[in-house]
């Protein structure tokens, strides 16, 4: 297992094309085929396969995905670091649960950065459990997801926005337009974002409530591929953020199902150090503002890859 192949890994991860990977790291298609190749061969694993709206994972392949950005992220961040030391910028890095990263982090990060000329922001997507360790370590300054339980007194936590999960199919599913049962969703296929993948958060604990089996679930590489692989399909069941497929219900691209447990209350929270640095605080008071709210809305379903500011992602960590 080398840096290379596991930078391409991760870029055909990010990016959801083995051509678009190529581009971006300046390479031939077959070069990058064949470092996911010698991986599959390493770890005895199919890792990645694709479907008609992206990329989907077997559980050896999402853990890959982590600890391999996780590596490469530790790498790239050491030598940002150094450079922008030496030339007096400030740097802020947020860690994001991948529901807030893909449906509101783009409006807020856009909108902060745009204050400051010597400001930069790096972004990376975290489990949520890990909020606190990679706070106290000071790797992030801000983490911004579900809130922490028994968070410890050294830091603060700010919930600044409510959002509603719901369960949707496609108009021509066979559930569509009638009321179900936990029994009748546990045997459907769903399709799910990365959030999915973890043990905390609305998504989570929702799944849990309808008691969907993991065999059942196919993990995509965003929430957006998997709204869309369930728009094609009359037999997908997705999760989705209420205000992100706002349009796709108005316009009947979905459906919502009605029934018990479908649908999940979450607030996302902001959290730090009490004795975080000015960068830090400033956006913990901005993060609750109304012109921060309005972009975090506004932003809704945009993909990591318009951010204006830099940022860095790390998947599933």
């Amino acid at each position: 297992m080398t840096p290379a192949q596991l930078r391409a890994f991760c870029t055909v991860v990010r990016l959801g094309s083995v051509k678009a990977a190529a581009v971006e790291l300046g390479v031939s298609e077959a070069a990058v085929s064949l470092h996911i190749g010698k991986l599959r061969k390493e770890f005895g694993d199919q890792l990645v396969s694709r479907t008609g709206s992206g990329l989907a994972f077997t559980p050896g392949g999402l853990r890959l995905a982590g600890r391999a950005s996780e590596i490469l992220g530790l790498q790239d961040r050491t030598v940002w670091e150094i450079k922008a030391a030496g030339q007096g910028r400030r740097l802020l890095h947020i860690a994001a649960s991948a529901l807030f990263a893909e449906h509101a982090a783009t409006g807020l990060m856009d909108l902060f950065a745009s204050r400051a000329d010597d400001l930069e922001l790096q972004l990376s997507v975290e489990h949520p459990g890990r909020f606190a360790s990679l706070l106290a370590d000071r790797s992030v300054d801000v983490a911004v997801g579900p809130k922490q339980r028994d968070l410890p007194a050294s830091m603060l936590a700010k919930p600044f926005l409510k959002y509603e999960v719901v369960a949707v199919v496609a108009p021509d599913h066979p559930l569509a337009g009638r009321p179900v049962t936990p029994v009748a969703l546990r045997g459907q296929e769903w399709f799910l974002g990365p959030s999915a993948a973890g043990s905390e958060g609305v998504i989570c604990d929702t799944l849990r409530s309808i008691g969907v089996p993991e065999a059942n679930q196919r993990i995509f590489q965003s929430e957006a591929a998997a709204l869309e692989e369930t728009k094609r399909t009359t037999h997908g069941v997705t999760l989705a953020v209420q205000f992100a497929v706002a349009g796709d219900l108005r316009e009947g691209r979905l459906v919502k199902l009605d029934g018990p447990g479908l649908r999940g209350q979450g607030v996302w929270t902001a959290q730090t150090l009490s004795d975080a640095s000015p960068t830090a605080q400033e956006l913990m008071r901005f993060i609750s503002s109304p012109r921060a709210i309005q972009a975090m809305m506004r932003g809704a379903g945009a993909k990591i890859g318009r951010f204006r500011p830099s940022v860095h992602v790390t998947l599933w960590s």
